[in-house]
């Protein structure tokens, strides 16, 4: 008896050294999210820019990228010129500013530019809770549906969108071509 009990530590360490082994090959980006092949949430909330409600109905009619952002978010600084880039090359993306300051995302906007046709503003974060938001930056791609079809969470940089996420937005570009 005195023996297994002197072997337990060991056990216990072999153990917990298994789980962190198996974390070195985890990738970070690759949240799970529950979200995926379902509607996007239902919502009622103002605009960034501008007194209007926005709803989920504003969403639907062609493929997007949702991306959630906020002034707070010293990643969303770094993608924010790719997702410049991207809408100017036709990529339609609407944003979702999340538990931020309007007035401050209204600077952000005037300063670095506004890529998002639509930008929704959660100040409370309840949009954000519903859809299982962790943080900023997290960008959902929508189907013309409002159908929420994958999740990236991280920064959007050029070879990020190039290597992993340009041609699942095609595809739902091409999905919506009659």
């Amino acid at each position: 008896m005195r023996r297994w009990l002197m072997l337990l530590p060991l056990a216990i360490f072999l153990v917990v050294a298994v789980f962190l082994y198996r974390g070195l090959y985890l990738n970070p980006t690759e949240l799970p999210s529950a979200m995926i092949n379902k509607p996007f949430p239902e919502f009622s909330l103002p605009s960034v820019q501008g007194d209007k409600t926005l709803t989920k109905a504003d969403l639907l009619g062609k493929p997007a990228l949702v991306n959630v952002w906020g002034t707070w978010c010293i990643s969303c600084r770094v993608e924010h010129p790719v997702l410049n880039k991207l809408a100017e090359k036709g990529v339609v993306i609407y944003g979702i500013n999340y538990k931020d300051v309007n007035a401050d995302a209204l600077k952000w906007l005037a300063e670095f530019h506004n890529p998002y046709q639509l930008d929704i503003r959660d100040d409370a974060g309840t949009l954000g809770l519903n859809l299982g938001v962790y943080g900023a930056p997290e960008t959902f791609f929508i189907d013309a549906k409002g159908i929420i079809r994958d999740k990236f969470v991280g920064v959007i940089d050029e070879q990020v969108w190039r290597e992993k996420l340009a041609a699942k937005y095609q595809a739902l570009v091409d999905e919506a071509k009659p």
